[in-house]
């Protein structure tokens, strides 16, 4: 399974956990590992994500932004924050995609807008690659096993 899909289900699990108040382990029960992962690490972390989403949606208050939108922002965030493995960009691109399909319109320039923002905060540039990723979200690492910010070495 696609890291995409995985993503998408860990924001449907904390989106339901949220609104049904559901165990997230119930939700999760035949889920993937990076699914839990997300899931889990949104849950233990959801304070200081909300905090973040809070201090971005400027007019906004946290209960008053969709359940959804707000559980796309939580994993994207955690993947940031979270997961060195995972550039802030591709976590980006992921759940504004998610928006898009999920969503209403103008979901996916709020959703974007705020972790844009965040990332700036964090001194990431959200429109610029620093390390080449394949199609699943996953860094190009070298023979080595090191990251490689040009696959081969090759010029750009």
């Amino acid at each position: 399974m696609r890291r995409s899909n995985q993503r998408r289900d860990a924001v449907f699990a904390c989106y339901q956990q949220e609104v049904t108040d559901r165990p997230l382990s119930v939700l999760l029960a035949d889920a993937k590992p990076f699914t839990i992962e997300l899931a889990e690490g949104v849950e233990a972390n959801r304070e200081e994500l909300d905090e973040v989403i809070a201090e971005y949606a400027r007019g906004w208050e946290l209960n008053r932004i969709a359940p959804l939108e707000k559980n796309i922002m939580r994993v994207a965030l955690y993947e940031m924050n979270f997961r060195e493995d995972v550039p802030a960009e591709v976590a980006i691109d992921e759940a504004v995609e998610t928006a898009k399909k999920f969503c209403g319109a103008e979901a996916p320039g709020f959703v974007n807008g705020i972790l844009g923002s965040a990332a700036r905060a964090m001194g990431v540039d959200p429109g610029e690659r620093d390390t080449e990723v394949d199609d699943e979200g996953v860094p190009v690492t070298d023979i080595d096993g090191q990251i490689d910010p040009v696959p081969n070495g090759d010029a750009r």
